[in-house]
């Protein structure tokens, strides 16, 4: 069973009631985002409110988190409240399509871990259904949403399993979104590919940046250097 929170170097995520816990692929995403220079950045589909922290930390932007399940909206607001940005956080309780229709701001920075599941058998858990299923927010709502709402000079980044990237690298250009770069996870030097980051920007791209995959753990199942620079910033043990 996953322990009811996790415990980072500045802030804490509680997650007993989410269905979705905080996961390795999921801080390995949150600390790779650029988010430097960023003075506005959109979290869509915040669960625990993981991204929105890990990018706080990070920045000084002002942070927006949507969330459709009501429990993990509560507890991500909890988490919010209880972090040392929760001037600069603020969070949504609601659908990205309802979000869609009363927001009047444009961002830097729109980073997803979204639902990808596209047509797979669902889980007696509603919570978990909604979180890991593409049902309540399609991959077309959601670039459509992006095309609307980011800046021009801004990017977009997703993490995806590599099925479901691919078919939002064959979407994104419908809708001007412009693949910048795709960086493979694994989830060892001898394991498989588990997830796709990939960043899009609305100006065109003559061709995307070369990256090398990421390797979460060696042979002899440590974490990697390429991983430990990353999180450093964040693990308690690294």
């Amino acid at each position: 069973m996953a322990n009811s929170y996790f415990q980072f170097k500045q802030f804490r995520v509680e997650q007993d009631r989410c269905a979705m816990k905080v996961c390795t692929d999921s801080c390995l995403f949150g600390a790779y985002v650029d988010v430097e220079t960023a003075n506005s950045i959109l979290d869509i589909g915040t669960g625990t409110g993981l991204l929105a922290l890990m990018v706080a930390q990070r920045s000084s932007a002002k942070i927006t988190a949507v969330e459709l399940d009501f429990a993990a909206a509560e507890q991500a607001t909890e988490n919010f409240k209880a972090s040392p940005w929760a001037d600069r956080l603020t969070l949504y309780k609601g659908s990205l399509q309802d979000f869609e229709r009363i927001n009047k701001e444009s961002y830097d920075i729109i980073l997803s871990n979204p639902p990808f599941y596209q047509a797979s058998q669902k889980s007696p858990d509603s919570g978990r259904n909604r979180a890991m299923h593409s049902t309540d927010l399609p991959f077309p709502d959601l670039l459509r949403f992006c095309q609307k709402f980011l800046k021009a000079t801004g990017s977009l980044y997703l993490l995806l399993p590599p099925y479901e990237a691919q078919l939002i690298k064959n979407a994104a250009p419908t809708y001007q979104l412009f693949l910048r770069q795709e960086l493979p996870v694994f989830t060892s030097e001898t394991g498989k590919q588990i997830r796709s980051i990939l960043h899009f920007q609305p100006q065109p791209i003559v061709s995307p940046e070369a990256s090398s995959p990421i390797y979460i753990r060696t042979k002899n199942n440590q974490y990697t250097e390429a991983f430990q620079q990353l999180l450093q910033p964040y693990y308690l043990h690294i």
